[in-house]
């Protein structure tokens, strides 16, 4: 294997692979385009970092696959690139830690950066019980960038779980439309109970609530969780959805002021009835 290089060299993009199973994804979309274009005219400014690939000349990217992605795009030959002589494990925990420091990271991308870092670890010998306050420091500790994950170790816990929900379940947390505690609830189902939910979703157009999720997970682990259940439970109506209408207090009190709570909604339910038969009279009488 080649030794560490401290100075950038001059790489053939044609020697140079994505790190196998890295989390991050390389979009083509605006923000590509722009660094494209970037590209264009000055070339790679940043040097991706690498690693031997065994006794090949190839060389895998722990560092910079959008500006990889975008000197193949800009039909750039060659980009500049520091080596560093790093094991599998070594180099799995600098791909997550470059990364992290990037402003939008998806919920997927999260969830298996830290997998990945995680069996990294695992691999290196080290603690790996999430409950242990030794996990999270040993996760903020990068053997070769040092950026931090800046998460609690609970919050590190569910993203990992998020790596078992199927993958359109994933997509509609990246996209913003289920919460994390939600995603992890529903990360305990099986592929065929999470594929039931989605199919109740994309029926009812709506996404499981917190307590929904919670429901179904604990019918699953209880062994009585069916395709009825699921759609049963998806179909109620969720305390946000309804429709409400909210008046202050006190400008009821001048109408009924010695009234409690129970008793101001009775007396404004009697009012709107008293009402709606007062327009009816009037209609009728026209």
């Amino acid at each position: 294997m080649k030794n560490t290089i401290k100075r950038p060299v001059d790489i053939p993009v044609s020697k140079l692979r994505p790190f196998e199973g890295h989390p991050f994804k390389v979009k083509d979309d605006e923000e590509m385009n722009t660094l494209i274009e970037s590209v264009q005219m000055q070339g790679v400014l940043s040097p991706l970092i690498v690693r031997p690939v065994g006794n090949t000349d190839e060389y895998e990217v722990i560092s910079g696959h959008r500006r990889l992605h975008a000197a193949q795009k800009a039909g750039i030959t060659e980009v500049p690139a520091l080596i560093y002589a790093l094991d599998r494990d070594s180099a799995a925990i600098a791909v997550v830690d470059s990364n992290l420091h990037r402003e939008h990271i998806l919920p997927s991308e999260k969830a298996f950066a830290y997998k990945l870092k995680m069996e990294a670890l695992s691999h290196q010998g080290k603690r790996t019980d999430l409950t242990s306050p030794q996990v999270v420091s040993k996760l903020r500790t990068g053997d070769m960038v040092g950026e931090t994950l800046n998460e609690s170790r609970e919050t590190v816990r569910r993203y990992i779980r998020l790596t078992h929900l199927i993958p359109e379940l994933l997509d509609l947390m990246d996209e913003g439309k289920i919460a994390l505690m939600v995603g992890e609830a529903l990360s305990y189902l099986g592929d065929k109970e999470q594929y039931a939910v989605l199919e109740q979703c994309e029926v009812n157009d709506c996404t499981p609530s917190y307590a929904q999720a919670v429901e179904m997970k604990k019918r699953y682990q209880d062994g009585n969780l069916t395709a009825d259940n699921i759609s049963e439970i998806l179909s109620r109506e969720k305390a946000n959805q309804r429709e409400t209408i909210k008046i202050p207090t006190e400008k009821l009190r001048k109408y009924a002021p010695n009234a409690d709570a129970k008793q101001l909604e009775d007396f404004i339910l009697k009012a709107c009835e008293h009402y709606r038969r007062y327009l009816i009279r009037q209609h009728d009488v026209r």
